[in-house]
């Protein structure tokens, strides 16, 4: 018999409205309610170095509704043993494991002095973790590949089956090629799989360019927590907030559907914490779903229902063909600016429409604009930082003038 963790009941106050623990509330919308989620997590299974179950038992613990552990080129179903290095921190963590999920559940054994242990499989620790309606766990995989010295990195959240990497012969070229390979599976499965770009700063390897040549993709990295994927760019890149709104631009006047910007913790380390390392809790995605499943949350992202945070919460979010408007759930001795930007038709530049400091905010989208989008920051710092990204914030999906 296997030793399973009493469960942990999620008793969450949600944006838009209190939640009871039965999925039945409800916001303005009627039946939809928000759920929080991290779209890009490592473990054991490549180089995270945790066990997924523990990095499952804290995204659960922290009021987490979803969660997707996106393994480099694997979805870990096959079978795969470790060894567990003979520092402290990993010995004592092994024996927190086993102490924790018991005998029963923890295959190792001795090799030569050294533990070796059996990692749990997709099925088995999404199957311990998972409950109706208050946790999930999504199949993910990051697809990784790269051209000459440059790093391209794409998730694949809900994958169905391993993709290999599919390579190229340019930057663009491999892109492309695993954004098709993703949407082959997605097209022949009839299952919604969502692929993703990750960081594209990450060593500076995909360009504005080479962003804005992708055919069917619709989301990337607009926020990642790793200490080294430069989201604020530098002297000669832009930052990837610069990049998304280029992006737009660009898809608007070329008749493709817009990009969508994700916040993500790209966690792999679990227990050296601080700027130099790449912690959980970082980033992540606030969704208004019908449902906690994985077709109903990528459905529902598809459709822009979703906005990416550092640590700000809204209450409301309500966006139409003529309005934009945003309250912020406030904390206690917390400043909140909200920023309204924006691109103007026959203009190549987005600039700030208007910015005011409180805890709500209401935007008129006249004639005269292409898109608009809002963002949060609040006065409030990040407890646990990278770059020189200081203070909580909050960003929502762009809104066409149509």
């Amino acid at each position: 018999m296997k030793y399973i963790l009493p469960s942990i009941l999620l008793t969450i106050a949600f944006v838009l409205g209190s939640c009871g623990d039965d999925n039945k509330s409800a916001d303005k919308t009627g039946n939809k309610r928000w759920y929080k989620g991290n779209l890009h997590t490592h473990s054991f299974w490549s180089d995270g170095d945790e066990f997924p179950e523990t990095i499952l038992d804290w995204y659960k613990s922290n009021d987490y509704q979803f969660i997707a552990l996106s393994d480099h080129n694997t979805i870990s179903m096959e079978e795969k043993w470790i060894k567990v290095r003979e520092d402290s921190i990993y010995q004592n963590s092994f024996r927190k494991y086993l102490e924790t999920y018991g005998e029963d559940w923890v295959d190792y054994k001795m090799d030569s002095g050294k533990v070796e242990v059996k990692l749990k499989t997709y099925a088995e620790y999404s199957n311990l973790f998972e409950k109706a309606g208050e946790f999930l766990v999504i199949h993910s995989e990051e697809i990784t590949d790269r051209y000459e010295d440059k790093h391209v990195h794409m998730n694949a959240t809900n994958i169905q089956e391993k993709i290999d990497p599919q390579g190229g012969n340019s930057i663009s070229d491999v892109m492309q090629n695993n954004l098709n390979a993703v949407l082959k599976q997605r097209k022949e499965t009839g299952v919604p799989i969502m692929p993703h770009i990750n960081h594209p700063n990450f060593f500076y390897s995909i360009s504005l360019e080479d962003m804005i040549s992708l055919k069917g993709e619709r989301f990337f990295e607009v926020y990642n927590g790793h200490p080294m994927v430069h989201n604020m760019g530098d002297s000669t890149h832009i930052s990837t907030e610069e990049m998304w709104d280029q992006i737009n631009i660009s898809y608007i006047e070329s008749k493709k559907p817009i990009m969508y910007g994700l916040a993500t913790d790209d966690s792999h380390n679990y227990h050296k914490m601080g700027h130099k390392w790449s912690n959980s809790g970082r980033g992540w995605v606030m969704v208004q779903a019908d449902t906690l499943s994985a077709p109903s949350l990528i459905e529902a992202m598809e459709k822009g229902n979703f906005y990416s945070t550092t640590g700000v919460t809204l209450k409301a979010l309500e966006s139409g063909k003529k309005n934009l408007k945003v309250e912020v759930e406030p904390e206690t001795g917390v400043k909140y600016t909200i920023s309204f930007l924006g691109c103007l038709k026959g203009e190549t530049e987005v600039k700030e429409l208007k910015s005011v400091e409180a805890n709500t905010a209401n935007f008129e989208i006249t004639d005269d604009i292409l898109f608009v989008r809002s963002k949060i920051t609040s006065s409030k710092l990040q407890e646990n930082p990278i770059e020189d990204i200081k203070y909580e914030s909050a960003w929502t999906q762009p809104v066409l003038n149509d």
